[in-house]
């Protein structure tokens, strides 16, 4: 199976300027910012001076710092960004991110631009939604969407996400804060389908009545049970992976298999953003796609 890059280049609210010595080196609108990527085994490319004009810095425990993020100058907590006229609120939180995952624009364009071409109707779940910016870009295909998170904090974040996009704003979205696996259960049980489903599973996590989440023990639950909620004609299916001992092969075929009753294909890789410095791919997560012929 031949393992691909996905990549968006139509960022313009974000760059990533360099990577090196186990750090990456980002531009958030205004902001310069540090945080550790300990795959970046290779040398910086910037200067020191570039690097030290940074805005701010996130500390990882991994190094013997306290976990945290150090700033530099004062930022705002939460500033305004945008991507292909989606506008989306961008805030440093306590686990380094900020509430998006920029790597994955092209998993935004590709959701949007499938559903458009469908010239149906699609039933559209987005499963560990997040902050929702799939769950967004779904919605302005014209999609009918449910979005599924364990978090309040971040389903209440999407919903602010929603209210700066006026166009989406009135648009009906459905937001729970549930456990997948039982969310899924309960589906099943309802005979509701859904013709695209994307999946961005954690490591580790808990649900709302603190259920364990462990990928390595639940990810085959979870794509069997995806699988039995999937209509007869299914769009697309994406899955993607941070947990550092996923692979993307490991991901297509796990993906090939509960979608071998379809007519369709699979192409997986790894999700990467360009960096500036060097204009390479720089891998920041596993994926795989299915897609209908």
């Amino acid at each position: 199976m031949e393992i691909n890059t996905f990549i968006s280049k139509d960022w313009n609210d974000y760059e990533l300027l360099d990577t090196g010595e186990g750090e990456k080196l980002e531009r958030f609108g205004k902001y310069h910012l540090i945080r550790p990527y300990e795959d970046a085994v290779w040398p910086k490319t910037l200067s020191k001076n570039d690097w030290d004009k940074a805005d701010g810095k996130f500390l990882s425990s991994k190094f013997g710092a306290k976990n945290g993020w150090k700033f530099v100058k004062e930022i705002e907590k939460k500033f305004e960004l945008s991507y292909k006229n989606i506008k989306f609120w961008a805030s440093p939180t306590p686990f380094r991110h900020l509430g998006f995952f920029p790597e994955q624009a092209s998993h935004w364009d590709f959701i949007e631009s499938t559903i458009k071409k469908s010239g149906r109707k699609i039933k559209f779940l987005n499963l560990f939604g997040y902050t929702g910016m799939a769950s967004l870009f779904a919605l302005r295909a014209g999609a009918e969407v449910t979005h599924i998170d364990a978090s309040t904090q971040s389903n209440a974040w999407h919903k602010e996400n929603q209210k700066l996009n006026k166009d989406l704003e009135k648009l009906p979205i459905r937001i729970m804060s549930d456990d997948v696996l039982k969310f899924i259960e309960r589906e099943e049980k309802r005979g509701n389908k859904y013709d695209a489903i994307i999946m961005d599973p954690p490591k580790f996590g808990r649900g709302p009545k603190g259920e364990i989440w462990k990928i390595e023990e639940k990810l085959q639950v979870l794509l069997e049970g995806a699988r039995k909620i999937l209509s007869d004609k299914p769009l697309l299916v994406i899955l993607t992976s941070y947990a550092t001992d996923s692979s993307s092969l490991a991901l297509g075929y796990a993906l090939k298999d509960i979608m071998k009753d379809f007519k369709g294909e699979v192409n997986q890789g790894e999700l990467c953003v360009l960096e500036k410095s060097n204009n390479r791919p720089i891998s920041l997560a596993n994926t795989a796609v299915w897609k209908m012929h």
